[in-house]
């Protein structure tokens, strides 16, 4: 089983440890395409003329305030690594709480969930990276459209990979890379009752924070599916509603989870 989860925007730089080793990663063979988009990020973010550092903000989509950013993507090389699940720190990353969870959850953890990254294409989260920006709707100088990139690496990688896939990226990051028919995709809809009427919608915290809960139960389970069928049964035995669509063969399925309070 794998889980694909999606990166946060908010990082925590590490403290100590060696630089990062892309070819250390999970699936080596990506190490190429990861040092192609490492080295031509620093270099971009290394330009130090206003002018330069104009453009560096323009196209990682940041604002004048964040020029922090680009110093820290210029020192990516050099800079201290840590696994990813203490580097990642945005909503749904603080709901798993990894850092937190018993040797064997964490074990299954680490074996099983796998983050899509416009830099790294995906890392498993006890791979050690730096904190950084650069997000997969970024286009890079020499590199082009970073979703069209992995879009093209990370088939002959993943594909081959057999058992159920649990899918609770976000549309940006589920574009880098499409599983096969077993596999089921997530979303979340918050459910509240107006004037006696159920309404339901689509809530960002809601979404982040449950997604991370659900990837959090499971591991403390230990739950070893071996289908998708076995997926949705385990997430129901953890007491979440989950609902089905009809979709066409072949195709993943697609889940919702509905919650009325985190």
């Amino acid at each position: 089983m794998l889980i694909l989860l999606p990166p946060s925007e908010g990082k925590t730089p590490a403290t100590s440890g060696s630089p990062v080793d892309p070819s250390g990663h999970w699936l080596p063979a990506l190490a190429p395409a990861r040092k192609r988009v490492l080295s031509r990020l620093v270099a971009m973010c290394k330009r130090t003329s206003a002018r330069s550092v104009a453009e560096s903000l323009a196209t990682l989509g940041l604002s004048a305030g964040q020029a922090s950013e680009i110093a820290l993507n210029a020192a990516l090389l050099e800079a201290p690594a840590a696994p990813a699940a203490s580097i990642y720190s945005g909503v749904l990353y603080e709901a798993l709480d990894a850092p937190s969870l018993a040797p064997a959850a964490r074990s299954w953890l680490d074996e099983r969930a796998v983050v899509f990254s416009g830099l790294w294409g995906v890392v498993r989260l006890d791979d050690r990276i730096p904190a950084y920006r650069c997000s997969v709707g970024v286009t890079l100088p020499s590199v082009g459209g970073l979703t069209a990139y992995w879009k093209k690496v990370l088939p002959k990688a993943l594909d081959p990979l057999e058992g159920p896939i649990l899918d609770l990226r976000s549309g940006a990051y589920g574009a880098m890379w499409t599983p096969g028919a077993d596999a089921a995709t997530v979303r979340v809809l918050h459910e509240r009752v107006v004037d006696g009427v159920a309404k339901r919608s689509v809530v960002s915290h809601f979404n982040k924070a449950t997604k991370g809960r659900v990837v959090r139960s499971l591991a403390e389970a230990g739950v070893t599916p071996t289908s998708t069928d076995e997926v949705v049964g385990a997430l129901r035995d953890l007491k979440y509603r989950v609902e089905e669509h009809p979709v066409a063969v072949g195709k993943p399925r697609q889940l919702d989870i509905v919650v009325d309070a985190l």
